[in-house]
């Protein structure tokens, strides 16, 4: 696809599911639904999403058949995102055979295997947690999220919402490393992508610190610092590569990406473009040659992108932690 001349968060969002389906890992994702599955309770299962985006988390698990009765709110500050979410859920849900039921602001997702009531809010995951202020849920996930808070700080406001013994799944992690192929100049590229995880580092939001672009090696840290217990992990790295061409444009033309990855690729692209345009280490004709080349590279379907991440799942203690 020819380089995007605006961008949109919200596309990204739904491009990256793709992405996000290769890069999950199989045995931290079995933990989950496993545990979900097997679940024995008279009371539906109380489930909190921060950062849901687009809603792909609750469409994979009502997949997996795994919400056999659930009470699962997602919530999300970005209000195009939630806007999506509200209004291509129940078409998605629909299509797959379940009984959609508005009620209200909520909605009802039935089959003969599952019953969820699902909440769907835009807001700051800190002022939704600094308002419910009770420890309501037995589950807390949170995919690709931590990478974009302060984790030793924000770990303990997000788990003073789960009940003692709740389990938490943190999944697309980022883990500090940021690869893209084939090469343009071995040095210069290392240099591109150790400055633009120093960006991550040296992020701030509303005057805090909230970022780590090793996020995911530290969290094992951070999680037994405050007693949780981290039951299964693995690493869940993004891989993007083209593919055969298309059987219409014939084998002179350039491989095909899946899906809408052209776009996702272009996002980062144009991130790290963003983060780095004005940074006083690079030379902005140079920089921007270098970004205009990557570019081509996806235009061609030559560009490989690879990002490092992990999958951490487990449960906080069984005693009641102090606020």
């Amino acid at each position: 696809m020819p380089i995007p001349q605006t961008y949109s968060f919200t596309r990204y969002l739904s491009a990256k599911r793709t992405v996000d389906a290769r890069a999950l890992n199989w045995h931290v994702w079995q933990w989950l639904v496993t545990g979900l599955v097997d679940a024995r309770q008279q009371q539906p299962m109380r489930i909190l999403e921060l950062g849901a985006g687009t809603g792909a988390m609750v469409e994979r698990l009502l997949s997996a058949g795994a919400l056999r009765n659930a009470v699962y709110t997602a919530i999300d500050a970005d209000r195009d995102a939630m806007l999506q979410a509200r209004n291509a859920l129940p078409r998605w849900a629909t299509a797959q055979g379940f009984q959609v039921t508005e009620h209200g602001e909520s909605l009802r997702l039935q089959s003969h295997t599952q019953d969820v009531t699902l909440h769907l809010e835009t807001i700051n995951l800190f002022d939704f947690i600094a308002r419910e202020q009770q420890q309501n849920w037995q589950l807390l996930i949170g995919q690709a999220l931590l990478d974009l808070l302060d984790v030793p700080t924000a770990l303990p406001r997000l788990f003073s919402v789960l009940q003692p013994g709740g389990a938490f799944y943190f999944p697309i992690t980022f883990d500090g490393g940021s690869i893209l192929e084939p090469s343009i100049d071995t040095a210069y590229d290392a240099h591109i992508e150790a400055l633009y995880h120093a960006t991550m580092d040296a992020r701030v939001v509303y005057g805090q610190r909230s970022g780590d672009s090793r996020s995911g090696r530290h969290l094992f840290t951070h999680l037994r610092a405050i007693g949780a217990d981290i039951l299964s992990a693995g690493s869940s790295d993004w891989v993007v590569f083209a593919g055969v061409p298309s059987r219409t444009t014939g084998p002179a033309s350039p491989k095909q990406y899946p899906a809408d990855e052209a776009y996702f690729l272009h996002f980062i692209i144009h991130t790290m473009h963003t983060a780095l345009a004005t940074h006083a280490e690079l030379d902005p004709d140079r920089f921007e040659r270098w970004i205009q080349r990557r570019h081509a590279q996806v235009e061609e379907g030559t560009l490989v992108y690879i990002a490092h991440q992990l999958d951490i799942a487990g449960r906080v203690p069984m005693q009641s932690q102090d606020r």
